[in-house]
């Protein structure tokens, strides 16, 4: 199933760059852009041809007529290069000076934001940068209401040979007077809330106090910046830019509309009441909880996209791939609803049936077996290869489902604090006897059937399904589920509850069920950011944290940044991995030794190469083909398994990589997630995901994984896909190869491994990620882990966010 920052290095341009301007949305017209000094040249055919850079209009900038505005590096363009001579830090107004921008251009870059990053991809091209820009609808809105005002922008279209960029949230400020964020869903932010008919605590007060004259430096703000969109109408001719916008079938709300520079809020502040470590999926749930209570917070991410692991990027011009992971199920029900995450713009595309197995035999055609919802329809296909599986398999759900059911309260509360139990405080002692009661009634739940889930837990997934079925490729498909991830054989002791904690999410009330998000995973991401920036979150993209900061009574007190900025705060939040969190941005003089030697033996070997593949055409299976219309069928929305016509292939592609060498005929699990989302590439083409395994970190012999090993293996996949659904390979467009080395590189996933560490029972509860450090506190008061290495482990679940937050803000009332 699913997976649970780099800065830029390029050289300025030398000269002007030929390509097609985003603006002309696939009308393949050419557009150029030359450096700042030599001034624009673009063709008449384009239709912001009369626009040049933003300093060439004379426009003042937020802070003034002579100050920067400032910018942010996300990616390349063919409109807009960065001066000759240049550094990347003076054009992004880092350094002082005055950003150049093509305004319209700049405005479309932002809104579609590149998730293209040259330090992951060495390939040149020049940079752009944009403003924090919002478009407020209306010509006669005063400087109040524009700020609170927000018209949506529309998916563009594939842009000819240039990406279609997806949409990148590097920070999103609150509007005056709201509390929702200054980039929105196109709906009217609601006015104040009225104050509560309480007395204010001392905290609560000075927050309200600093709200109110941040309301009034922003109005003041926003009415700079109608002024500012008034001159550039009459310089523009507001008539013309209408016309702009309706020729070139730009629906941007009503016409005349105003660019407006966002509000103050977005820029970084020296103190935060709390800041969180890392932009992934949990971080930015921990950071809605924590500023949903009244905690001020910040996010800060090292990438130039948010979301960790769960992103949606543009590898392929015109293809938006889930990067890394790519289903959704494990998020937690409550996340869902206590952030909103709908009304944010989340959406998820449920399937049915969710399960494919083509197999290869000699006969015509092959068999195959489709796992859905529909209990009738699973057990006719299932009796293909056995009737007594087929009558045993509701009954094996069902056995399942109680299980999950008995563990579901475990994973939204911290583990028993053992310590506490010996030798803690009288109020220490109560708070752990309360934590107990999950575990109790879990207990209780399970019952007589105890000895019987206890062997679920602790034996291999191969022996458990043994005994409940016959048909080989039944006991691979559901095996597949319990070496997702693991460096481990469906031989291996302790494998079943990794099967079990794939099958303990649920989508729209359906237990265990797993869907795609629409926009790819980065869409849930943007949803959760949203969600927290509208409670008042402050949330930066390309923020390095080098360290934290160390009071004298060794107590964080905030981070400091790549660039020498200190941001002081109260708490200290970490999405980052447990080694990353406590082996390079803590001194190790300052935590027990014995804490650091177990953090070091954390057992991080992953066996996952993710492929992402772009292709002109739908897979066609020799046991199901394509229809002649080419449209999906109902199994190319399923996560389709290869190389799974028995569990002892899989043990040999694991015995392969446990010697230095990729299996030769590895376990693939194929999504097409375009057959439900046909927005994530051009028309009748699509996007593939290859999740495979097992390939080793570290090859025989010590080799690294370099190009000619990463095509090697991927040659390898491309060969056994190619048995199942012949002319797949003719079907390549465009690859991006990702090895334990490069997830790790890449997403901070130790040793790759998608869990931030292994998920076996020694690595779980009570010892996530290290014994009486598994509530989310560490040996550093105010530092908190909230990642995938704090329990309940890794997967799209965002419960660690969750928990952590609750202890975090448990501890912060007490200060």
């Amino acid at each position: 199933m699913p997976l649970a920052g780099a800065g830029h290095s390029g050289s300025g341009s030398t000269g002007p760059r030929q390509g097609l301007c985003p603006v002309l949305l696939g009308r393949n017209l050419p557009c150029r852009a030359t450096a700042l000094g030599s001034g624009p040249s673009i063709p008449p055919s384009c239709p912001f041809s009369h626009c040049s850079w933003g300093c060439a209009w004379g426009l003042p900038a937020r802070g003034g007529p002579s100050s920067p505005c400032p910018t942010v590096l996300v990616g390349p363009s063919p409109l807009l290069a960065h001066a000759p001579g240049s550094s990347l830090e003076e054009n992004r107004g880092y350094g002082g000076s005055q950003a150049p921008t093509c305004l319209p251009s700049a405005f479309l870059g932002y809104r579609l934001g590149s998730t293209w990053h040259p330090a992951e991809h060495q390939a040149g091209s020049d940079p752009i940068a944009f403003s924090a820009l919002g478009l407020v609808s209306g010509p006669s809105a005063s400087a109040q209401q524009s700020s609170a005002r927000v018209s949506t922008l529309p998916e563009a279209a594939p842009v000819g040979q240039h990406l279609a960029r997806t949409p990148v949230l590097p920070s999103l400020p609150a509007s005056p007077g709201t509390q929702c964020p200054a980039l929105c869903q196109g709906v009217p932010c609601p006015g104040p809330l009225p104050s509560p008919p309480r007395a204010r605590k001392p905290w609560e007060k000075l927050r309200h106090e600093s709200k109110v004259q941040a309301a009034g430096s922003r109005a003041a703000v926003a009415g700079h910046c109608g002024a500012m969109a008034a001159g550039l109408r009459a310089r523009l001719g507001t008539g013309c830019l209408s016309c702009w916008m309706q020729g070139w079938h730009l629906s941007l709300g009503l016409l005349g509309a105003r660019l407006a520079h966002a509000g103050p809020a977005d820029r970084l502040q020296r103190e935060y009441d709390a800041v969180v470590i890392g932009a992934g999926h949990n971080g930015l749930v921990a950071a809605a909880y924590l500023q949903r209570a009244g905690v001020r917070t910040a996010v800060l991410e090292k990438r130039h996209v948010l979301g960790g692991a769960a992103v949606t990027e543009e590898i392929v011009p015109g293809f938006k791939f889930s990067r890394a992971s790519y289903l959704l199920s494990l998020l937690r029900p409550q996340i869902y609803t206590e952030l909103e995450l709908q009304r944010h713009g989340l959406r998820v595309l449920p399937r049915d049936p969710y399960s494919f197995t083509p197999l290869l035999e000699d006969r015509s055609p092959p068999r195959s077996l489709l796992l859905g919802h529909d209990m009738a329809q699973t057990q006719r296909q299932i009796a293909q290869f056995s009737q007594k599986d087929a009558q045993a398999y509701p009954e094996y759900e069902a056995f399942m489902g109680g299980l999950v059911s008995a563990l579901d309260p475990l994973l939204d509360a911290p583990p028993v604090d053992t310590a506490a139990l010996g030798q803690g405080s009288v109020l220490q002692w109560l708070r752990a006897l309360r934590a107990l009661q999950p575990l109790l009634r879990a207990g209780l739940a399970l019952g007589r059937q105890l000895p019987n889930y206890y062997e679920v837990l602790t034996a291999p997934i191969s022996k458990i399904l043994d005994r409940w079925f016959e048909s080989e490729p039944l006991k691979a498909t559901l095996a597949t589920d319990a070496v997702i991830g693991a460096m481990a054989s469906p031989h291996t002791p302790g494998s079943g509850y990794v099967l079990l904690h794939h099958v303990m999410g649920e989508l729209e009330g359906r237990r265990g069920a797993w869907g795609y998000v629409a926009g790819g995973m980065g869409a849930l991401s943007q949803a959760i950011a949203r969600a927290a920036a509208a409670q008042g979150a402050h949330i930066f993209a390309e923020k390095a944290v080098c360290h934290v900061l160390l009071g004298r009574d060794g107590q964080a007190q905030g981070v400091t940044l790549q660039d020498g900025t200190e941001v002081r705060s109260k708490l200290v939040l970490s999405n980052a991995s447990p080694q990353i969190t406590f082996l390079e941005l803590i001194p190790q003089e300052q935590l027990p030794k014995d804490f650091v030697h177990r953090i070091r033996q954390v057992d991080t070997r992953s066996p996952v190469t993710k492929i992402n593949v772009a292709v002109d055409r739908l897979p066609s299976f020799l046991a199901a083909p394509n229809a002649r219309d080419g449209r999906p069928l109902p199994h190319h929305q399923c996560s389709i398994h290869l190389n799974c016509e028995g569990i002892h292939l899989l043990h040999q592609a694991f015995t392969e990589a446990t010697q230095g060498h990729p299996s030769s005929r590895p376990m693939i699990e194929l999504c097409i997630p375009s057959a439900l989302d046909p927005g994530l590439a051009p028309q009748g083409c699509h996007v593939v995901s290859l999740f495979t395994q097992y390939t080793p970190s570290v090859l025989a012999g010590g080799r690294p994984w370099d190009e000619q090993a990463r095509n090697a293996y991927a040659d390898t996949v491309f060969d056994c896909i190619e048995a199942y659904a012949p002319g797949f390979k003719a079907s390549v467009i465009g690859r991006d190869i990702l090895t334990p080395p490069d997830l790790e590189r890449i997403f901070g996933l130790p040793g790759g491994n998608i869990f931030h560490g292994g998920m076996s029972l020694d690595q779980l509860y009570f010892a996530r990620p290290a014994p009486s450090y598994s509530g989310y506190r560490s040996p550093i008061p105010g530092l908190y882990l909230c990642g995938s290495g704090a329990h309940p482990g890794g997967g799209v679940m965002g419960a660690a966010g969750r928990n952590a937050a609750r202890v975090a803000l448990e501890d912060f009332r007490r200060l």
